[in-house]
C-alpha cells in the first residue's frame, strides 16, 4: 500500500471525515477479498493547517501576487508531507485547489486534484449541467467550470456577489465543525432557487456533504428531488484507488 498524505484543517470536520472514509473504504475493500481482522488501512500522515490563518491570508481574485502568503502555507504543508515519506497527497478542502497551480511549485509529491475527480464523477451521472456550490473562492473561480467543460458539462455562470456571500455565510454559520440542525434546510432552499431540473449540484465545500449523513460516502446521490455530486467522496475514492492498486485506473469497491 502507498502512504497517503492528507493536508487538512480547512476545516477540521471534513479532515476527520476524509480519514474516516479512507479507513472504512480500505476496510470494505479488504473484507470483500476475505482478509481477516484487523483489516489493513493505508499508512497516512495528516498535516493540519490553521483555518483562521489561511482565511485571513486569502488574496484578491484578480491579483496573483496577493495570494503569495496563502500559497506558502499550503506549499510548506505539502513539503512536510513529502518529507514524511508520503507517496502522494490529497488536500482535504476545495478552496485551496483554486491555487493548486501555485501551491505545487517546488513540490515533487504527486497531488490528486479534486477538480479532476469531481468532473469524472459528474460525467458518470449523465448530467450535462452543473451548479457549483462552495466558498467564495470556489464560487468566484472558474476552475470547476473549466474542468467540467472538458467532460462536456456546462457549469453555472458566476452567481451575483450577494448570493456567493450568502453561501459563504451558510458555510460559516451552519457547517463549521459539522452540519447544524438547520444546515440541510438552508442548503436545500439555496438549491431550489438556483438548480434547474436535471442539474448536478456539486457540494464543492468539504463540509456541505455533512448535511446528508445517509449519503456521506456516495460519490453521487439523489435527495430531496435533487441530484448531488460529493467531491469529497470522489476524492477519497481516487485516493483509495491510488493507495491500494498498482494501477491507478482501477477503482476499489
Amino acid at each position: 500500500m502507498k502512504k497517503i498524505g492528507i493536508l487538512g484543517g480547512v476545516g477540521w470536520a471534513s479532515t476527520v471525515d476524509y480519514y474516516r472514509a479512507i479507513a472504512e473504504g480500505a476496510g470494505r475493500f479488504f473484507a470483500e477479498r476475505g482478509h481477516g481482522s484487523p483489516l489493513p488501512v493505508p499508512p497516512m500522515t495528516i498535516e493540519s493547517v490553521t483555518q483562521a490563518k489561511t482565511r485571513a491570508l486569502r488574496g484578491n481574485p484578480d491579483d496573483e501576487v496577493s495570494w503569495a502568503a496563502f500559497d506558502a502555507v499550503f506549499r510548506e504543508a505539502l513539503l512536510t508531507l513529502e518529507k514524511a515519506g508520503c507517496d502522494f497527497a490529497i488536500i482535504a478542502s476545495n478552496t485551496p485547489h483554486a491555487r493548486l497551480h501555485a501551491i505545487r511549485q517546488g513540490v515533487t509529491l504527486p497531488i490528486l486534484s479534486i477538480f479532476d475527480e469531481t468532473a469524472r464523477a459528474t460525467a458518470a451521472t449523465g448530467a450535462t449541467q452543473a451548479l457549483v456550490l462552495g466558498t467564495t473562492v470556489t464560487m468566484q473561480a472558474r476552475n470547476y467550470a473549466e474542468t467540467l467543460s472538458t467532460h462536456g458539462i456546462t457549469a453555472n455562470d458566476t452567481l451575483p456577489d450577494s448570493e456567493i456571500a450568502e453561501m459563504q455565510a451558510m458555510i460559516d454559520e451552519d457547517f463549521y465543525g459539522g452540519a447544524s440542525n438547520r444546515a440541510r434546510a438552508r442548503l436545500l432552499e439555496f438549491c431550489n432557487a438556483h438548480a434547474e431540473p436535471g442539474t448536478a449540484i456539486l457540494l464543492a465545500c468539504t463540509e456541505l456533504p455533512l448535511a446528508f449523513p445517509e449519503h456521506l460516502d456516495a460519490v453521487s446521490f439523489e435527495a430531496d428531488e435533487h441530484l448531488f455530486v460529493n467531491p469529497s467522496a470522489a476524492h477519497v475514492a481516487a485516493a483509495l484507488s491510488e493507495a491500494l492498486w498498482d494501477e491507478p485506473t482501477k477503482h476499489p469497491g
